[in-house]
């Protein structure tokens, strides 16, 4: 029996879904090390210190890490 026009719709975009799934796990963890490593060197000239920056760096990937994990545990949640 073929798919009806609605089925096909409903498969496009769920795969579209997908998709954009994935793209925002690969653009977690990158997001997070470049909003860290900008908030920090924000803070290393407000406060005339030059480590803050990197302890941004290391924030902003456990950060990116996490949302990571969570949106593969959710994405692989769905699968079953």
């Amino acid at each position: 029996m073929p798919d009806t026009p609605n089925d096909e719709k409903r498969n496009l975009v769920k795969n579209y879904v997908k998709a954009e799934s994935m793209i925002q796990l690969a653009i977690a963890l990158p997001a997070g090390c470049l909003i860290g490593w900008l908030a920090g060197a924000w803070l290393d000239g407000h406060f005339h210190q030059q480590w803050i920056a990197i302890v941004g760096v290391i924030l902003g990937a456990a950060a990116g890490f996490l949302q990571f994990f969570r949106g593969a545990s959710r994405y692989l949640n769905k699968d079953r």
